[in-house]
């Protein structure tokens, strides 16, 4: 494989990017008493940009992307800082971890356990941000915390599955075709 510029691994970064905050775009809004949760396809391509990309620069796909989205969207805003970090984390493990041990993230278990990884590290990263929101900065009570606690999880579950499920057989696809037409180079 031949090494790609650094304006092509800009471009491609860029690119992965733009997916993640198209991605997050397709949703369903579930509104809470605090703000809002919702079911949506950009864990798919913060997942996928870690599996082509690696960690670095996958975590980078995925945390711009996401950044954007919630920067451009006024109930999401206060978020941004928190998203861009939260979602890079899992671009970056699951980068990481496909590519253990110089699997080249070509090993449909090894991602399926990478891309099971991210979203688990996303997931409590999340939740956990918001039951302390909710129980510290905002004072709420046990059981109230605890039920918005449960309504996000559950969104987030289904993201986080319908992402892996979706994420490993799409990178599959994605990188037999770059190889078939010599356009893969060294995504790392």
């Amino acid at each position: 494989m031949k090494k790609q510029s650094a304006t092509v691994k800009m471009a491609v970064t860029g690119l992965m990017a733009a997916l993640v905050f198209v991605g997050s775009m397709l949703q369903i809004t579930i509104p809470l008493s605090t703000g809002a949760t919702r079911v949506h396809l950009g864990n798919i391509f913060c997942l996928l940009a870690g599996l082509l990309l690696g960690g670095a620069r996958g975590g980078l796909a995925a945390g711009l992307g996401s950044f954007f989205f919630d920067l451009l969207n006024p109930i999401y805003l206060p978020d941004s800082p928190f998203t861009f970090a939260f979602k890079f984390l899992m671009g970056f493990s699951c980068g990481k971890l496909a590519r253990l041990r110089g699997a080249g993230a070509e090993s449909a278990k090894q991602n399926l356990i990478a891309t099971a990884a991210g979203q688990l590290l996303y997931l409590i990263l999340y939740v956990g941000k918001g039951f302390l929101e909710d129980t510290v900065l905002m004072h709420m009570e046990l059981s109230p915390a605890l039920t918005i606690l449960v309504t996000k999880l559950g969104a987030s579950s289904v993201n986080a599955i319908i992402a892996v499920l979706v994420s490993v057989p799409l990178a599959f696809v994605i990188r037999k075709a770059l190889h078939r037409s010599h356009l893969l180079g060294d995504l790392d």
